[in-house]
């Protein structure tokens, strides 16, 4: 591949239908050699049709727009003629772009190969971060990886050239960086198969995690559905100093919100202490926001973003930001569903945690909470890192804090692992030294990956079930998330704190207050962190890691062998039978907690993300049955038995006994991952009845023709027993608005009927009767 001296990136800023365009050439940065490959061109983006789409939607509604209604509304397919009411309507929009990472691109991409599409319809990406487990450090790490999981890259890379979809090849790092890095910028709508998506929200984009499922709507062409947004306002004053950073703000903003605040709702930050905070601190707080529910968190455009997009060598994209900036910014007066203000001057150091990353605590007290508790004090491990906070100023930051512990003398007593977030990132403190001081301080320097963060960790310091303490700073920490050991407790903070702990080996240790003793007795206190926002010398791209498609890809031959147990053709799923769903056995009554870990665990499960029936063998094994307190142990009711979950739903699917499962409140938080929704589908399940759902899981069983329904009452939950059998009537004359019931036949043989509600439309009705979104796709296309 020839290699070109760029002095600055080229954007093709071409006029069409009278209107300007800004194609975005993601050329890295001026001044350095890169690979013509690297020019993977995004969308194009109309900002003339952005501002026409604006202004019709804000005569038609006669107020104020919220930033995030501007860039929504903003790609409306039909701006006339939408339905507009936030909270109620469901939107038909035209995003941008596609993004999916390699877990959740296997599934995605065979499922577009079923639609019997030649080409994708809007620039697409799949980016290698997922499969990566973290061992012994990044170069043997990766190397193994590629080897362990050459099937599958290999299916990605072809898949990819031959449907017009570039390839971020395994080691170029985290999907979410290399998005911000190349793809996002002001204005822009992307969705991508992960739900830390939001994350472009730093740049002052709208990107929403999604399921596979809606992937392949949008790479096929079609208008893509979202239920209109309620619009969450967090207004910023004072500014972060100190000890305080960017990620204190989203932990804080958890603690108030809770895991299931954010629902049906876009968090749109503004306000004076906005300036305050780096663009990629920006990012960190977006990305997180999934934490909350939250559909996906926004910043307005500010210098800080403009800086930004000029470092990464999108200069002219900065301009025309500048151009347009009234589009990128909320209107004066505009309203919000809800309001929350933050002072940044106010604002202390937070640790959240354990088990839920919405238990929010200061960490000046979480000494003594965690001493209450029982907690364990002392900090086996800490990880800095992740799609969250692995920016070139978070590991500044830490590096900072490790520089003077050395000057000291003294090195971490806790284990300490560091995940650079890209290549870029990666080959850039490398260069300015931070790589040097964190492995002087005790850090393993790990593989450009999502790593422990996912689950893909093979620790093996302490034994499943021995109960210790982490601290990350990540985004998550349910139960067992990062190292498949229920007993650990995972704390997650901003990555100069972990430093802070790794080094003092304790929870209770206040860097603000506290001090440390040095090898010669003197006593010794931290200094605040200090870290440079972005790289003087300019970005180091360093290795070439990207594959862009093919101008035609028709003759590249994309293999899947029958015999393999990584990658499996899927085969549809049956029709709607067109009568009610009679006399169903409850599968599983879940207590408390379920998040998509629960229901579909990551870690070494990974590895059969392509294959639906392998991976189907860890459905809800992390649930916790209601009837037995147990988790994987179940009554098989045709045999009376007990067995794992998914033994019993094979069981009861081989005797064309249909399923249900029960569940609690915000059932399916967490990861975008649909295989939540394809296993229990292809396990024989045909609904799932909750208190109430996270969004991306409750459109992914929509998808796959599983029916997600809330209980009318919640007390309702109390009524159905775990031996129930249960009939959903009402679905002859299934429309929306209208409740479904639900026919409960007790053991004991009393019987009760109580009523559910649904968020069906029309369109998802249709799906529901096709069996499957995707069924639905086909019928329209012939």
């Amino acid at each position: 591949m020839a290699t070109y001296c760029l002095t600055v990136s080229r954007l093709q800023l071409a006029l069409g239908h009278g209107a300007r365009r800004l194609h975005v050439a993601a050329a890295y940065r001026a001044k350095v050699n890169v690979s013509m490959s690297r020019f993977e061109p995004t969308s194009f983006v109309n900002y003339e049709k952005l501002q026409s789409n604006i202004d019709i939607v804000r005569k038609r509604l006669n107020r104020p727009l919220t930033l995030s209604e501007k860039i929504v509304y903003g790609h409306l397919d039909d701006p006339h003629n939408q339905d507009i009411d936030r909270g109620r309507t469901y939107l038909r929009l035209r995003p941008d772009r596609v993004a999916m990472q390699d877990a959740t691109a296997q599934m995605a991409m065979l499922q577009f190969i079923s639609s019997g599409l030649p080409k994708v319809a809007v620039p697409s990406t799949i980016h290698c971060d997922h499969l990566i487990e973290a061992q012994t450090g990044g170069e043997e790490d990766l190397a193994k990886a590629k080897e362990v999981n050459s099937e599958v890259y290999n299916f990605l890379s072809s898949a990819g050239a031959k449907y017009g979809v570039g390839f971020w090849k395994p080691g170029s790092g985290i999907i979410h960086q290399i998005i911000l890095e190349n793809y996002a910028y002001p204005g822009v709508l992307l969705i991508g198969t992960d739900s830390h998506t939001p994350n472009g929200g730093g740049l002052g984009s709208i990107c929403i995690g999604v399921g596979g499922a809606d992937a392949v709507d949008v790479m096929a062409g079609i208008p893509w559905e979202l239920k209109c947004p309620n619009v969450i306002g967090v207004k910023l004053t004072g500014s972060l100093s100190g000890w305080t950073s960017p990620k204190d703000v989203i932990l804080k903003v958890a603690g108030i919100l809770t895991v299931k605040g954010g629902t049906g709702a876009i968090v749109e930050y503004h306000g004076p202490g906005v300036d305050s905070i780096s663009c990629t601190g920006m990012a960190t707080i977006c990305n997180m926001g999934a934490e909350i529910g939250a559909t996906t968190s926004v910043f307005p455009y500010n210098h800080r973003m403009r800086t930004y997009l000029e470092k990464t060598g999108r200069g002219e994209i900065a301009a025309l930001s500048d151009e347009y900036s009234d589009l990128l910014v909320p209107d004066e007066g505009c309203q919000y569903d809800q309001l929350i203000e933050l002072n940044l001057d106010e604002l202390k150091p937070h640790i959240n945690g354990p088990f839920t990353p919405d238990l929010a605590h200061p960490v000046s007290e979480i000494g003594a909470v965690a001493e209450k508790n029982g907690w364990p004090l002392e900090v086996k491990v800490g990880l800095i890192g992740s799609c969250t906070n692995s920016s070139y100023e978070d590991m500044g930051r830490a590096a900072s804090v490790a520089k003077q512990a050395l000057d000291k003398g003294l090195i971490c007593k806790a284990q300490f692992t560091v995940t650079p977030g890209s290549e870029q990132i990666r080959a850039t403190i490398e260069r300015d030294g931070y790589s040097k001081v964190l492995r002087d301080v005790g850090g393993v320097v790990l593989a450009n990956a999502c790593g422990p963060c996912i689950g893909q960790w093979d620790r093996r310091d302490v034994k499943k079930g021995e109960k210790n303490t982490i601290v990350t700073s990540f985004n998550r920490n349910f139960t067992a998330r990062n190292d498949a050991n229920p007993a650990t407790h995972a704390f997650v903070t901003s990555p100069e704190i972990v430093t802070a702990m790794a080094i003092a080996g304790t929870l209770n240790f206040n860097p603000e207050t506290d001090y440390l003793t040095t090898p010669s007795g003197e006593k010794f206190m931290f200094d605040p962190p200090n870290g440079d926002e972005l790289p003087s010398k300019d970005f180091d791209p360093g290795q070439d890691t990207y594959q862009h498609p093919p101008p035609d890809g028709s003759s590249v031959k994309v293999d899947v062998s029958p015999q393999s147990n990584r990658l499996q053709l899927l085969e549809p799923f049956d029709r709607w039978s067109g009568s009610d769903l009679v006399d169903m056995q409850v599968l599983i009554k879940v207590k408390g907690k379920c998040t998509t870990d629960h229901i579909s665990a990551a870690g070494p499960w990974l590895k059969f993300r392509g294959h639906l029936d392998n991976i189907s063998n860890n459905m809800l094994i992390g649930a916790v049955n209601s009837e037995n307190d147990a988790i994987n142990k179940i009554k098989n009711h045709l045999t009376g038995d007990y067995g794992g979950v998914p033994d019993v739903a094979r069981h009861y699917k081989a005797n064309s006994l249909s399923w249900v499962v029960v569940g609690d409140d915000n059932y399916g938080e967490g990861s975008s991952r649909e295989h939540a929704a394809l296993e229990p589908r292809h396990l024989g399940g045909r609904a799932i009845i909750v208190k109430s759902f996270a969004r991306i899981h409750e459109t992914n069983l929509k998808k796959q023709g599983v029916l997600p329904l809330t209980f009318s009452n919640p007390s309702d939950y109390d009524k159905i027993r775990p031996d129930d059998k249960l009939s959903i009537t009402g679905l002859e004359t299934f429309t929306p608005g209208t409740p479904l019931s639900a026919l409960l036949k007790h053991s004991d043989g009393s019987e009760e009927t109580i009523q559910l509600n649904h968020t069906f439309n029309e369109g998802q009705i249709e799906w529901f009767q096709a069996g499957s979104a995707l069924n639905r796709m086909k019928e329209l296309m012939h």
